[in-house]
């Protein structure tokens, strides 16, 4: 493998922005400070005035594979992924056949050995019925346990109170989860459609699953934790009443109960229902401007842990559907970073915190090993910016096998220059080198 000397670059790291030069080899950081590398084969990357940042960790995207790959698949997901800036990605198992054994989700694992050109993990699912292939898991080898409680179909819907205790109270690796309340959710469509009709306008959505659906799951999955010592990470935080929940008193480390934040619950709201409608309808619901302040100011002062995507694409002819029978969800692997980095140049985050939140604190919640930092014999996984290189979003550039984007026409101020994972410039200047693939990420488990 080529050794990469990236000198004269601002790396961001651990609340520090400081010029260095990095050398990369083997796949390695392996070394930074004051580097002068004449050895042949050594390529040399200038850095100056540009910014280098640990690529960063998604935990929470839907690559659609197997089964739905008219939206998505591994391979697509993957590489709009690392076009913008995203490393490592753990992927949920909703699919066709759902994730719900072991068997199955290895059939994944082998999906992406093949095709992700990023670093990748997969969720064994929760369901009312298969505990046994839970307890069976190896969590050294897989990110986690995926509970929907509520909002999901089939078998991955978990409702039933007894099998949501025998799950919290067996289960000894981390626990995702999905949390709106279905009889929340379900009393209120029905008096709005009762008083409105079926047709209702996608602006009805947050009203449909509101702040009350959104507590009343989080809640419980949060007392069940507390009762069995479960180690719980509460997935896409959308209300400021949740924000009551979680901790800020004590470090990432000492953390049973986590929480995230999503790029959309930071950047939309309910006033831009009536511009972009289904295109902006997720599960939980974008809501309230006032919710999206408090969810940002709770991602910088320690609530919320990490940042994620929650990347789940439709077709747009899926997505122009009425209102009730278009799917949740959307893309945006691809535009992820360059949104955090907007909200840096709007002075609401700093390098820093998109750099903790982005990828120090997913390695360090999911334990993962040798990934996440800019350090010395850890993998190679970083992302090169350049904040003063403006660009607008428009189809002719959208990676997503769907080919929609609700960030069309947005131009933001920052560009991804080059993604490196595992060493490898997989993305640099528009260009791809996809002779080599992602690994499987590795975890450090301690059972609880």
């Amino acid at each position: 493998m080529k050794r990469i000397l990236i000198e004269n670059v601002n790396v961001v790291n651990e609340d520090l922005v400081f010029n260095s030069n990095v050398l990369l080899s083997d796949g390695k950081i392996e070394s930074i400070g004051k580097i002068e590398s004449d050895e042949l084969g050594t390529e040399k990357i200038n850095g100056s005035g540009l910014f280098l940042l640990p690529g960063l960790i998604d935990d929470q995207v839907h690559f659609r594979e197997p089964g739905l790959t008219h939206k998505e698949d591994i391979y697509s997901g993957s590489k709009a992924a690392v076009a913008g800036g995203i490393t490592s990605f753990m992927e949920m198992p909703n699919t066709l056949p759902p994730a719900v054994s072991l068997s199955e989700l290895e059939k994944k694992y082998d999906i992406a050995s093949h095709s992700s050109l990023a670093n990748y993990s997969f969720f064994l699912g929760a369901s009312s019925h298969n505990i046994d292939e839970l307890v069976k898991a190896d969590f050294k080898k897989i990110c986690g346990v995926k509970i929907f409680m509520g909002s999901s179909t089939g078998s991955l819907a978990v409702n039933d109170p007894e099998a949501l205790e025998k799950i919290f109270s067996l289960v000894k690796g981390l626990i995702a989860t999905h949390c709106e309340d279905d009889h929340r959710i379900a009393k209120n469509l029905k008096r709005l459609t009762d008083e409105y009709g079926e047709n209702l306008p996608a602006y009805f959505h947050p009203l449909i699953r509101d702040e009350e659906a959104c507590y009343l799951s989080s809640s419980l999955a949060i007392r069940l934790a507390k009762k069995y010592n479960t180690r719980l990470h509460i997935l896409h935080i959308s209300t400021a009443k949740e924000l009551t929940l979680f901790r800020n008193d004590i470090p990432l480390s000492q953390k049973q109960i986590t929480c995230e934040a999503c790029i959309h619950h930071l950047w939309f709201c309910d006033e831009d229902y009536p511009r972009l409608g289904n295109l902006i309808k997720w599960n939980p619901a974008v809501k309230s401007a006032y919710d999206r302040e408090k969810i940002l100011e709770a991602l910088v002062d320690g609530r919320i842990d990490v940042v994620a995507t929650d990347h789940a694409p439709h077709t747009i002819e899926e997505k122009g559907q009425e209102f009730l029978k278009a799917p949740s969800g959307g893309p945006l692997v691809q535009h992820a970073l360059p949104a955090l980095l907007e909200l840096y140049h709007q002075k609401k985050l700093s390098l820093t915190d998109i750099a903790r939140k982005g990828s120090h604190n997913p390695a360090e919640l999911f334990r993962i090993t040798n990934r996440g930092f800019i350090r010395e014999n850890y993998q190679a996984d970083l992302v090169l910016v350049n904040l003063n290189k403006p660009w607008t979003v428009s189809k002719d550039n959208l990676l997503y096998k769907c080919g929609w984007s609700p960030f069309e026409g947005q131009t933001f101020c920052s560009s991804v220059v080059a993604t490196f994972v595992n060493g490898v410039p997989v993305f640099r200047n528009g260009e791809w080198n996809e002779t080599s693939k992602g690994q499987r990420l590795e975890f450090d488990y301690v059972p609880h």
